[in-house]
């Protein structure tokens, strides 16, 4: 069993439809009104039934106070790195500090080819989202005096300003199945955020063992690694499986992937405005405490 004790996130991930623009941007101001800490998008620019999510993201930040957001994941590819680490620190400093990163290194590669994107192996995607991580974290660096330079295969910056820095920590989440790019999460990336759904049976508990090996072959202690995971479900007054199911079965269910794969954060995937309220306002609580209760009686 693997417990990093991270505190308890839970989130929402919403799809961007455009056949409603301001559908989204309701549910975003709902989960948070719930008490949901997180609220994120799906990214696919090639997708012309959705909004732009970085467009939502600022949208929606304009719009809430509290809650943090995200995409999920924003699609590298088709998002040059250098400004978009200008766009997260302004929006992050323009929100108080309420916008986190998440990357994804692309997939539908037809698609981002006819969008202009550059179409890449599964090997010079790895190398891609890298060289991206540097430099996002050298534009961050205001500190750092001296220009910024990479020369990398894919992405070059060629002596560039740095700044602004965000008003808070940024984390950089990575969207990641394979094992190249689970060992990059554990080399660069603040936290690794699946889809449950893609993810055979041992998929956390491997996953978990390659970052775990890797960061400390490099150095880092793997609870420096967030785990989130974006999981999908339905709450019914029966049990009709994983995540399908009464509130207390939501509550035991996601606190034993806390408890036995590390998940510190649960991103549920919906575009339902009660069920963003019942996440937020009576499992979210409870399984906070069922965590806290276990960890505290090492009973788990």
């Amino acid at each position: 069993m693997t417990d990093y004790g991270h505190e308890i996130v839970v989130g929402a991930f919403i799809t961007p439809s455009n056949a409603d623009p301001q559908g989204p941007v309701r549910l975003a101001r709902t989960a948070e009104s719930a008490g949901l800490d997180l609220v994120t998008f799906q990214d696919h620019p090639y997708q012309p039934r959705f909004l732009d999510t970085w467009t939502l993201i600022s949208y929606a930040a304009a719009v809430t106070e509290r809650i943090h957001l995200a995409g999920n994941v924003l699609n590298l590819p088709l998002r040059q790195p250098a400004v978009l680490a200008r766009s997260v620190a302004s929006l992050d400093l323009l929100s108080s500090g309420r916008v986190d990163l998440a990357l994804g290194a692309g997939g539908f590669w037809d698609a981002i080819a006819a969008m202009g994107g550059a179409r890449l192996t599964p090997g010079e995607s790895v190398t891609a989202l890298s060289e991206a991580i540097e430099i996002v974290r050298g534009i961050w660096d205001a500190g750092e005096r001296t220009p910024l330079r990479v020369e990398g295969e894919h992405h070059r910056v060629a002596g560039a300003k740095r700044g602004p820095a965000p008003a808070h920590d940024v984390p950089i989440w990575v969207g990641a199945t394979k094992p190249r790019m689970l060992r990059l999460v554990a080399r660069q990336a603040d936290g690794w955020l699946p889809s449950y759904g893609y993810l055979q049976d041992d998929g956390l508990a491997r996953g978990n063992t390659i970052i775990d090996e890797t960061a400390e072959e490099v150095g880092r202690h793997p609870a420096e690694i967030r785990r989130l995971l974006n999981v999908g479900g339905e709450v019914t007054a029966d049990r009709r499986g994983f995540l399908q199911g009464p509130v207390d079965q939501w509550v035991e269910e996601l606190a034993g992937l806390a408890l036995t794969h590390g998940v510190g954060t649960f991103v549920v995937a919906t575009d339902d405005p009660r069920m963003l309220e019942v996440l937020g306002e009576e499992i979210a609580p409870a399984l906070r405490e069922l965590v806290a209760r276990e960890r505290t009686t090492g009973t788990a």
